[in-house]
């Protein structure tokens, strides 16, 4: 009987870990079943007010083996479904996509913290600090970048990858804190946003009843 695979998440409204590893998932079309943690857990509150030592979400099971951290994952998703190109085909647009996609993972701290993911919100003139700002001005530099290089509707192309993945919860903070964007971006977090497996989150997230106070910006 084979394994069933499965996929540890948490909070749908505020993970944003979460999402990059069920986006990548759902894009590699890897079928799997959602295990959801509550964030009412401590080390799931942990991780989501990013005071946790390490990630635990979200956590892969495939074929027997436990895959986490969202880079890991990300790999081996690409290792075992080649064909849906969650990497470039191209050796250096390869690199440049694991370049930009490592930035995500181990940068943007002051962005992060200024502006936690929070789907269900909507701030309107959401005044921004200046470390959070340069985190956003280098965000958009990666996005114009790659659509220029590789002409879009993506950011390495044709079809949404792993970059898409890594910075789809950023594409919702955009929306949520009202940050102004140049058109060029505004266009590229429409895409983003329309994407059916990042309809079915919002969606999903918007029915979570729970609210996290220190993630509630207040004014």
């Amino acid at each position: 009987m084979p394994s069933t695979t499965t996929l540890t998440i948490t909070s749908k409204n505020y993970g944003a870990w979460s999402l990059r590893g069920w986006l990548m998932a759902k894009l590699a079309g890897l079928p799997f079943k959602e295990i959801v943690i509550h964030p009412d857990d401590p080390s799931m509150k942990a991780e989501i007010l990013l005071l946790a030592p390490s990630m635990r979400v979200p956590h892969l099971v495939h074929a027997g083996l436990h895959v986490w951290d969202t880079l890991a994952i990300g790999e081996y998703l690409h290792e075992v479904k080649p064909q849906a190109g969650l990497l470039p085909a191209d050796r250096k647009a390869r690199a440049h996509c694991r370049a930009v996609c490592g930035e995500m993972h181990s940068g943007f701290a002051a962005m992060r913290g200024a502006l936690p993911m929070n789907i269900k919100g909507h701030f309107a003139g959401y005044k921004v600090w200046s470390r959070a700002q340069a985190d956003i001005d280098r965000v958009v530099e990666i996005w114009e970048e790659c659509l220029r290089t590789y002409g879009g509707p993506y950011l390495f192309g044709d079809h949404p990858g792993m970059a898409d993945a890594m910075y789809a919860p950023v594409v919702t903070r955009m929306a949520t804190y009202d940050v102004p964007l140049s058109p060029t971006c505004q266009a590229y977090c429409r895409t983003i946003m329309a994407l059916p497996a990042l309809q079915e989150w919002v969606e999903a997230a918007k029915l979570e009843p729970e609210e996290i106070d220190e993630l509630e910006a207040e004014f």
